[in-house]
């Protein structure tokens, strides 16, 4: 049975469009840095064979922190991320941790079992990009990176997608399979749903669904987004004074409770808008008697107007139906 966790972890993926692209795949031997760092992009490294150290600067008071990492490990980096991985367990210099160093060679030319070249790392690394319904906003709710580990019990599932990616980067010599980059996704999306149940201080809705006081009352937003929940409601609801509710939510998680409860609402909209419902029909749903009141709201948070962004919705759709009904060539 899913846990509190594992739902909201599907709840958002739901709204998640995700699109990866591969950098490079190969293997290292010997002394390296790589990163994909100064893209301005989120972006993630596979461990196909043997094994390397993800080095992490400091960001925001988090100290610097070094991850070994063996094969069938996987990192994702959220956001663009001061990093490297080399063979050392030992981070190197400021000066030098944005310096790329080493040449990645064919995976291909890298033998399995004893005759494999002592040292070498064997490395998929790439870009990925993810819209949601509420972009930005939903993107916030999530950790700067995870690290998914292959002997996570929550990724059970997820082995049998690194095994045909490592069969895939071994069976293509010059040019990476396509299947890399969508397999790379559903990868992505186990980790990620592990995250959710892995880790109680991440940010944001993970950090609120993990904690018993809360969960029940996120639950509740999400399956019932229109009702009122004002900040008094929802202090009742968790059997606490208003001052003590607002304190210990925005501690946990680190935002208003009004806001979050905007949040949760808007994606929930923005789903209903793609799907193509009326914007007063959406408005309804998600607890606005004020058309013009929710259009405001829905601006302020995507960024766009419920109209403009039901258009776009049924323009993505009607791509999409021409691309499957597109002859073959």
């Amino acid at each position: 049975m899913s846990t509190t966790a594992e739902k909201a972890a599907d709840w958002l993926l739901s709204g998640l469009a995700l699109k990866s692209t591969l950098f490079h795949v190969g293997q290292y031997c010997g002394a390296f840095r790589a990163s994909t760092a100064g893209y301005q992009r989120a972006s993630f490294h596979l461990v196909l064979r043997g094994e390397c150290w993800l080095h992490l600067q400091e960001l925001g008071g988090r100290e610097a922190r070094s991850t070994r990492l063996v094969e069938g490990d996987a990192v994702f980096l959220l956001q663009d991320m001061s990093h490297c991985l080399s063979p050392h367990e030992a981070a190197p210099i400021a000066g030098d941790f944005h310096t790329r160093a080493g040449t990645m060679t064919p995976l291909a030319e890298a033998p399995r079992g004893p005759t494999e070249t002592p040292g070498s790392v064997g490395l998929a690394c790439g870009f990925f990009e993810f819209g949601s319904d509420l972009g930005d906003a939903i993107a916030g709710l999530l950790p700067d990176h995870i690290v998914a580990r292959h002997d996570d019990p929550q990724l059970a599932g997820a082995r049998v997608v690194f095994d045909l990616i490592r069969a895939e980067a071994l069976r293509t010599q010059e040019l990476p399979s396509p299947l890399l980059a969508r397999l790379t996704d559903v990868l992505f999306f186990y980790a990620l749903r592990a995250a959710a149940c892995a880790d109680p201080l991440v940010p944001g809705l993970w950090s609120a669904m993990r904690r018993a006081e809360f969960a029940p009352l996120v639950n509740a937003i999400i399956e019932r987004p229109g009702e009122e929940w004002s900040t008094t409601s929802m202090a009742a609801f968790c059997h606490m004074s208003r001052a003590r509710f607002c304190k210990h939510f925005a501690e946990v998680c680190g935002q208003p409770p009004a806001q979050f409860v905007a949040l949760i609402r808007m994606k929930v909209a923005a789903a209903l808008l793609r799907n193509g419902s009326t914007t007063s029909r959406a408005a309804e749903c998600v607890g606005y008697q004020s058309e013009s009141a929710f259009a405001q709201a829905f601006k302020r948070i995507t960024g766009m107007q419920p109209g403009t962004w039901r258009r776009e919705g049924a323009d993505m759709t009607a791509a999409g139906r021409g691309a499957r009904h597109a002859p073959l060539h």
